[in-house]
């Protein structure tokens, strides 16, 4: 695992590194801030990275993937129109399955893949991971693109003695809409703060009595699917301490308005008991303009759900 190459080994402590980050435009054509960039997340020691705004990087070959996967030292995955993309250590995650049907309504496809954690071992449970990014534009489409992406949180895994379990299920974006903000969270914007007017439209939603309301309803979509809001999570159990979770994940600018957290990681509840850790890692914002979600897992809490799930499952069948 990174934890230990990091010189971080044995069962006490060990860590699940998991990033989400909107790279602005993959560096626009510049190699050289690219680089730089992805030595920033290699720097932070991922497991497992989903990345949005992959823009070129099926090009000659995928040649950038292929030079991202060497600055990461991480197996990468590019989904669909290069709009996603999604990395991972494969000493800590094998691939068992790929998703490249990911529904019919989006802009932006995400990337989806079926892992099995190895370090509990090949007869544990995997779990469902997918990189995805929410229409910019559209309210509407936003919302169909969160209900097809609640699908992660129900597919079906068969086990060895033939019973099925749904899978844990983890999901990191960029939302372009708002969480529900519980207490500490960053506000709401109010409509008149947003100054671009076409950018007014593409984050709010007709609301009670035809008042243009903030768009949180993919928020409320995956919530309702059973999937929480990692950072509302671990800020609501630890108090205090668990805020930072809730740092903004793009900066205030004159057209699009206030901070804002766009950015999350969505889990199932059979993770959550797994997560000791939520923040943001800011970046300058000549970098991009997003920030990267950092998720941190206890390994040995994750290894006991999954396992745990098998054995129920092979407890019921018997």
């Amino acid at each position: 695992m990174s934890n230990e190459r990091n010189g971080k080994s044995g069962r006490q402590g060990r860590r699940v590194t998991i990033l989400s980050w909107n790279y602005e435009r993959n560096g626009a054509g510049d190699a050289s801030q690219r680089l730089r960039a992805h030595k920033l997340l290699a720097s932070l020691n991922p497991d497992l990275v989903a990345r949005q705004e992959m823009w070129g990087a099926e090009a000659d070959g995928s040649e950038i993937m292929y030079q991202l996967e060497d600055v990461l030292g991480l197996r990468g995955w590019l989904g669909p129109r290069s709009s996603t993309a999604v990395f991972a250590d494969p000493r800590v995650f094998q691939a068992l399955r790929e998703w490249p049907s990911t529904g019919p309504m989006w802009v932006l496809p995400p990337t989806a893949l079926t892992l099995r954690f190895t370090p509990a071992g090949t007869s544990s449970m995997p779990m469902a991971f997918a990189s995805y990014h929410l229409n910019y534009a559209s309210a509407a489409n936003r919302l169909a693109e969160a209900e097809w992406l609640s699908v992660w949180a129900d597919k079906k895994w068969t086990t060895p003695d033939g019973g099925t379990v749904r899978l844990p299920a983890l999901l990191a974006g960029d939302n372009n809409s708002y969480p529900a903000p519980v207490d500490g969270d960053v506000p709401l914007p109010e409509l008149t703060a947003i100054a671009d007017l076409p950018h007014r439209l593409h984050r709010s939603v007709v609301g009670p009595g035809g008042r243009r309301v903030m768009d949180t309803r993919p928020d409320d979509t995956l919530r309702t699917a059973g999937l929480e809001d990692v950072a509302r999570h671990w800020s609501t159990a630890r108090g205090a301490g668990g805020k930072a979770a809730l740092a903004r994940t793009v900066n205030a600018c004159a057209t699009h308005g206030p901070d804002a957290r766009i950015d999350r990681i969505y889990a199932t509840a059979d993770l959550l008991g797994t997560i000791v850790g939520v923040d943001v890692i800011e970046v300058a914002e000549e970098i991009s303009d997003h920030h990267i979600v950092r998720l941190t897992l206890d390994a040995d809490a994750l290894s006991d759900v999954l396992n745990r799930q098998t054995e129920q499952t092979e407890q019921a069948a018997a």
